[in-house]
């Protein structure tokens, strides 16, 4: 599926971003970058979970006393938006999948927001801002391929079996069977999409992450383990 053409000029940006990783160092060639994590997910695979479960742990082997561990999560988004002083409405024009053609030219042209592309720029800098910096757990858009030429970075992808994801899903909305399946195929498509629209890369790709892990058989506190362990090994604590 083919990228809209009001977005060439921003997806020419983030080849570029993709481009910088080339020439870089193994992201095991230095130890001095500060720790940061990212975590892609299927839906319902836990990875809000495990955020909340690493904080503490993390705390404790990589904290400082003037920099606490931040996890951003479904606040990503307007955390990056308000750093660029954007209102936090221009989330709904921002999610992981794509925003209509019509739909994003008539915002622009109205006025209702910035080009989408330049948006979508000021969202990948500040999370490379705040990755260079360290000590955060990024959920979702794409931060593991915007952070990839960054030494301190762990990269996970959380994964489970669509049985799983669907009994997650009605304990979570309090829905039927069929509502759950489709509010996972819906969401794993959307973010399916955003990464290959955006990067040109398959979401699935095991060789863009450093741990893939199936959460179907292994307690949340199981898998907050494998990622600190993992973590540590990548960037040993002082």
């Amino acid at each position: 599926m083919s990228s809209h053409a009001y977005l060439e000029h921003g997806l020419t940006i983030f080849q570029t971003r993709m481009n910088e990783t080339e020439g870089s160092k193994s992201p095991a060639a230095s130890l001095d970058s500060p720790p940061f994590i990212t975590l892609s997910r299927e839906a319902c695979a836990g990875a809000t979970t495990l955020g909340q479960l690493l904080l503490p742990m993390l705390e404790k082997d990589f904290g400082l006393e003037n920099q606490s561990w931040m996890f951003l999560d479904k606040n990503l988004l307007n955390y990056a938006l308000s750093t660029h002083r954007l209102p936090e409405h221009l989330a709904s024009v921002l999610p992981e999948d794509r925003v209509s053609e019509i739909k994003g030219i008539i915002g622009e042209l109205v006025g209702l927001h910035p080009p989408l592309w330049q948006l979508e720029q000021q969202v990948a800098e500040t999370i490379k801002q705040l990755a260079r910096s360290g000590r955060v757990i990024f959920v979702g858009r794409a931060a593991h391929l915007l952070t990839w030429s960054l030494p301190g970075g762990f990269h996970v992808r959380l994964v489970a079996s669509r049985e799983t994801r669907i009994l997650r899903m009605m304990d979570l909305q309090h829905c039927s069977r069929d509502a759950a399946l489709e509010a996972i195929e819906a969401t794993d498509l959307a973010r399916r999409r955003y990464v290959k629209t955006n990067f040109g890369s398959d979401i699935d790709d095991p060789h863009t992450y450093d741990l893939v892990i199936n959460t179907d058989r292994l307690s949340p506190e199981a898998v907050a383990g494998l990622v600190r362990d993992g973590l540590l090994r990548r960037h040993p604590a002082r």
